[in-house]
């Protein structure tokens, strides 16, 4: 992770990066009590990390990064996403939308906020997604250099 990446993740934790990530833990805590709900556990668990410390990271799509389909990304991945949206992702993408919106009244808080964005587009469908290091080639790609 880069200074200036650290420095920024630093500044989220205190401008509600870490609040966000309290209500992943437990979106994932409630999803794995059911037993039934522990791929989307895991999946929380994922993005609870990423939404502690979202800088020098970003959410991908595994299709896209890995060229391949898996369980997740074909149509048990859609309706997994739609029992999340139901169950958890709504609240949570509701969290980081009015987050967002009382950083974006300060100028300091813009970038802040563009982040809570995007968060909360991934709250909304997480399954089929992962998270990588914001410079990370996807497999099988050659680095020139």
């Amino acid at each position: 992770m880069s200074p200036f990446s650290l420095l920024l993740n630093l500044l989220w934790i205190v401008f509600g990066g870490f609040w966000m990530a309290v209500g992943w833990l437990i979106g994932a805590a409630v999803m794995a009590v059911t037993i039934v709900g522990i791929p989307w556990a895991r999946a929380a668990f994922n993005i609870a990390s990423y939404t502690l410390l979202p800088f020098g990271r970003k959410a991908v799509s595994r299709r896209e990064f890995l060229g391949a389909d898996d369980f997740g990304t074909g149509p048990f991945g859609m309706l997994g996403n739609i029992v999340w949206l139901i169950l958890a992702g709504w609240w949570l993408a509701l969290g980081h939308l009015i987050t967002a919106i009382l950083l974006a009244v300060t100028l300091i808080g813009i970038p802040f906020a563009w982040a809570h964005l995007k968060l909360a587009g991934l709250a909304l469908w997480p399954i089929g997604m992962m998270i990588v290091d914001a410079d990370a080639p996807p497999p099988g790609s050659r680095q020139s250099g």
